[in-house]
């Protein structure tokens, strides 16, 4: 999957979440070394759009 940095600093919170949520889906519950990085970019990117108010 390939967004442009764009795209990724207009997202809400809202919407990394729906993605993390996905991944999740995706996975079937249990993440590859693939899915664990992706995971953890977007934690990091969700946390950031909560921090800003």
């Amino acid at each position: 999957m390939s967004t442009s940095v764009e795209a990724v600093s207009e997202r809400s919170a809202a919407e990394v979440n729906e993605e993390i949520r996905a991944l999740w889906l995706r996975s079937g519950g249990t993440l590859n070394t693939e899915q664990r990085k992706e995971y953890q970019r977007l934690v990091m990117e969700w946390a950031d759009r909560t921090s800003v108010a």
